[in-house]
C-alpha cells in the first residue's frame, strides 16, 4: 500500500509515525495555522521520504493556497482530483493518519523532527554522490571540493534560524547605537566610503544594508566601486576586510586598475606600450603595499546567487570580511530560467539584501540604467534603474552616476580631470541629493572633487 523509495544501499533515516503525526495535525487543524507554520519552517513537498505522504502534502498545499477548508473528505477528494487517491492508498490511509494523532498540539515537534531527517538525508545523498565521484576519478581537485562544499552549504540555507525576536533586544541595540552617536558626535559610525561629502551624508556604509551604484554604461561604475574597495581595505584607521565579486572584469584586470590609478600611469598608454618615464621603484613600491591590504576577488565569469552566498558565507568565516562588493547585478545567474528576465532580477535582488542581512555587513552592488534619461536627455533617476523595480524596493540606498546636469558644462576643473554627479536617489535612514566627484580620465580614477577644484 504505502512503500519507501526504493534503495540499493542501507535505509536513510525516517519516520513514518511523526510523517503521518504532521499530516494529521494539518488536517485535524483544518489547515490555515498548522500549514502556515510549515511554511514557515521550510517544510517542502520533498521533505516526507515516503511518496504517498508527499502527495497528500501536495494536496494540503494547493487546498491553502486555494483557500479551502481541511478535512479529511475535501483533502480525499482533492487528491482523487489529482489522479493520485489510490496512490496514497485511497480513503482508508488518509483515515490511518488522521487516527495517529487526537490533537495537533505537538505539532512544531513534529516539524523539527521531519526537518532534521530531512536534512540528514540530504546530507547522506550529498556524501554519498560524493564518494562515488571520487572513486570515478577526479579532473579537478579544485572543482570537485568547490562542488562538495555548494552543495553542503546549499543544505546548510535551508536550516531555519529563529528570525523573530522580543522587541528588547533590538530596542537595546538602539539605545547603544544612539548613545555611540551622541558621544561621538560629529564622525561618521559606518564603512566610510572615502569620498568626504558622500561619507558626510549617509555616515558611511551599515551592516545589513544593499547599496546600489547604478549608471549606464562607460561611466565608470567599477572604477568608483574599486576605489572604494582601495579606500576601504586602504584605511589607515582600520582596514576593512573586502571581498570582491567581478562577474565582467578578470582579477589581473582589476589588479592593473589598481596600480596604474595609485602609481599615476595612463593605462592606454601603457597598453600601447608608448610609456615613457614609467618609475619602476614606485611601481613595485605601490605594489608591495597592494599585495598587503585584506581584499579577495572573485572573478567567476558564471555565478548563481546561491554560489555568490555560500562563497561570501565562506570568506566571512575565514577572514572576517567586512564589506562585499558585486559587479554587477544583471550578470548573476538565477535558479529559475523559465520565468521572466525582471522575476530574475527580482529573485537575485532579494538574494543579495538577504545576504546583507544573514552575514550582517553592507553590500554594494553595481546595476545599469535603461536607456530613458539617455533618450530623454535628462538626469537619471531611480525608476531607470534596469529590469525591475525590485532592486529599488531591496535597496538601503541607491548611487547613481552620471554627468552634471544640463546647464553645468562638463569643463575640466583640473588637467584630465572632468566633474561628475553622485546622485544620492534613495537613502532608506537619510537625506537624497547629489554629490560633486572629480574623475580623472587617464586612470579612471574618482577623487573628492573639493581637492581637485583647488588644483
Amino acid at each position: 500500500m504505502v512503500k519507501a523509495r526504493e534503495n540499493t544501499h542501507r535505509t536513510p533515516p525516517f519516520s513514518v509515525e511523526f510523517e503521518q503525526a504532521l499530516l494529521a495535525g494539518c488536517i485535524i487543524d483544518g489547515g490555515t495555522e498548522s500549514i502556515t507554520l510549515c511554511i514557515q519552517e521550510k517544510i517542502a513537498v520533498e521533505s516526507f521520504y515516503l511518496p504517498a505522504h508527499s502527495l497528500i502534502y501536495g494536496a494540503l498545499l494547493e487546498l491553502y493556497n486555494a483557500g479551502s477548508p481541511l478535512n479529511e473528505l475535501i483533502v480525499a477528494e482533492k487528491l482523487a482530483a489529482r489522479g493520485e487517491l489510490e496512490k496514497v492508498g485511497g480513503h482508508d490511509y488518509i483515515d490511518t493518519i488522521t487516527s495517529r494523532i487526537d490533537t495537533p498540539t505537538q505539532l512544531k515537534y513534529y516539524i523539527d523532527r521531519i526537518r532534521d531527517l530531512d536534512l540528514v538525508r540530504k546530507i547522506i545523498d550529498v556524501a554519498t554522490r560524493s564518494i562515488e565521484d571520487a572513486y570515478a576519478g577526479v579532473d579537478d581537485i579544485k572543482e570537485f571540493i568547490d562542488g562538495v562544499e555548494r552543495s553542503i552549504f546549499s543544505i546548510a540555507e535551508n536550516r531555519i534560524s529563529d528570525s523573530i525576536k522580543h522587541a528588547n533586544l533590538p530596542i537595546e541595540k538602539a539605545v547603544a547605537l544612539i548613545s555611540r552617536t551622541i558621544t561621538n558626535r560629529g564622525e561618521t559610525n559606518g564603512i566610510l566610503s572615502g569620498f568626504i561629502d558622500l561619507d558626510k551624508l549617509t555616515y558611511g556604509f551599515h551592516p545589513g544594508e544593499m547599496i546600489v551604484i547604478a549608471a549606464r554604461p562607460s561611466m565608470g561604475k567599477t572604477s568608483f566601486a574599486l576605489n572604494i574597495a582601495e579606500n576601504t581595505t586602504a584605511s589607515k584607521k582600520q582596514p576593512i576586510p573586502t571581498l570582491f565579486f567581478s562577474l565582467e572584469m578578470s582579477a589581473e584586470q582589476l589588479a592593473l586598475r589598481m596600480l596604474c590609478s595609485r602609481t599615476g600611469v595612463d593605462m592606454v598608454k601603457l597598453r600601447n606600450g608608448f610609456y615613457e618615464g614609467l618609475d619602476h621603484k614606485k611601481l613595485s613600491s605601490i605594489a608591495t603595499e597592494l599585495k598587503k591590504i585584506p581584499l579577495w576577488i572573485d572573478e567567476s565569469g558564471s555565478l548563481s546567487i546561491n554560489e555568490m552566498r555560500a562563497k561570501a558565507r565562506r570568506m566571512c568565516h575565514q577572514h572576517r570580511i567586512g564589506l562585499i562588493i558585486v559587479d554587477y547585478l544583471q550578470l548573476l545567474a538565477s535558479r529559475e530560467f523559465k520565468i521572466s528576465r525582471e522575476q530574475q532580477i527580482a529573485e537575485i535582488s532579494r538574494g543579495i539584501k538577504t545576504m546583507a542581512k544573514e552575514l550582517n555587513l553592507p553590500v554594494i552592488v553595481l546595476s545599469q540604467l535603461n536607456r530613458a534619461s539617455d533618450a530623454e536627455k535628462r538626469q537619471p533617476r531611480l525608476s531607470d534603474l534596469r529590469d525591475s523595480g525590485s532592486i529599488e524596493q531591496d535597496a538601503d540606498l541607491v548611487l547613481i552616476l552620471s554627468k552634471p546636469k544640463e546647464g553645468d558644462e562638463e569643463q575640466e576643473v583640473a588637467q584630465d580631470v572632468v566633474p561628475r554627479d553622485l546622485i544620492i536617489a534613495k537613502q532608506r535612514n537619510g537625506p537624497t541629493g547629489v554629490v560633486r566627484l572629480a574623475f580623472r580620465k587617464s586612470l579612471t580614477r574618482f577623487e573628492n572633487y573639493a581637492q581637485e577644484k583647488n588644483i
